[in-house]
Formats: C-alpha cells, sequence, structure tokens
C-alpha cells in the first residue's frame, strides 16, 4: 500500500469518526433540548435542581469525554488538514463540520452552558436564590443547548457530505 493510499484511508476513518461522534453528541443535545430540560422544569424547582446538578455531575465521565472531546480532536484534525489538503473533493465541507463542531459544539459549551452550570452548583436546591436562578437557567442553558444541537447535527451532515464526496 503506498503512503497516499494509507493517507486517505486514515483521512476517511478521521471523517468517519468525527461524523459519527457529531451525531452522537447531537443526539445527546436533541434529548435535552428535546424532553429532558422540559421534564425538568415540571418538578418543583428544588427537585429540578437537584436532578440537574446531579445529571451534570454525572455526565463528568470517561465515556461521554471521549466522545465529545474525542470528537474535538479529530474535527482539530480535519480542520487542518482540509486546510492543507484544499483542493481535493470534500475539502469545504471537512472545513465547515469541523468549524461547525468546535465552534458550535465545543466553544458554545465552554463559554455558556459550563458557565450555567457551574452557577447551578452553587445554589442550595430549596433556597429562593435557587428557585430564582433554576428559572432563568431553565431558559438560557435550554437556548444554547438548543445551538449546540443543531451545530453538532449540522457539523455531522457537512463530515458526513465529506465522506461522500470522496
Amino acid at each position: 500500500m503506498t503512503g497516499m493510499a494509507t493517507a486517505d484511508q486514515a483521512l476517511f476513518a478521521v471523517t468517519l469518526f468525527a461524523a459519527l461522534g457529531s451525531g452522537l453528541i447531537a443526539g445527546v443535545f436533541f434529548a435535552f433540548s428535546a424532553f429532558v430540560m422540559n421534564a425538568l422544569a415540571r418538578l418543583p424547582p428544588a427537585q429540578g435542581i437537584a436532578a440537574m446538578q446531579s445529571i451534570n455531575v454525572s455526565v463528568l465521565n470517561p465515556r461521554f469525554f471521549s466522545a465529545f472531546l474525542g470528537t474535538a480532536v479529530v474535527c482539530l484534525v480535519l480542520a487542518v488538514s482540509s486546510l492543507l489538503r484544499w483542493h481535493p473533493p470534500g475539502a469545504t465541507c471537512l472545513l465547515a463540520g469541523s468549524l461547525l463542531y468546535l465552534v458550535g459544539t465545543v466553544l458554545v459549551t465552554i463559554a455558556f452552558n459550563v458557565p450555567l452550570n457551574d452557577a447551578l452548583a452553587a445554589v442550595e436546591p430549596g433556597s429562593t436564590e435557587g428557585a430564582s436562578l433554576w428559572t432563568r437557567y431553565l431558559a438560557t442553558w435550554t437556548a444554547w443547548n438548543h445551538v449546540r444541537t443543531v451545530a453538532a447535527f449540522a457539523a455531522a451532515a457537512s463530515l458526513t457530505l465529506a465522506l461522500w464526496y470522496r
């Protein structure tokens, strides 16, 4: 096997991993946008806060980090690769998909969802402060989660198109 064929196979495998990872993360975020946050909003504030605090602790695990951050790493590799190899078919889709995931999913998470989670973690679920924060949290966190969902889904679609153009 030639070096170019091996490089093409590696690029295919990395792109496939990124497309599947983006789709997986889109599905996780979609679940929160479609029904998890609505279910938590139906609970009394103290129970909703306690449940979300538990979710925010539980999500910090190797399986989720592997999918979320592993996809980010391969998207970073693909973004660089697409800039270095701009002319092959699908390079634009590789770059677009990678940037959608890195900016719309990872950066939004770091800039918006994580600070909201940190603020929620700092309140006592049964407190007046907690109830006040919870109302704002539900609306703001969910809005940014919609952004993450759409970005991850669009990244998966763009990366899949890149595979198709190959």
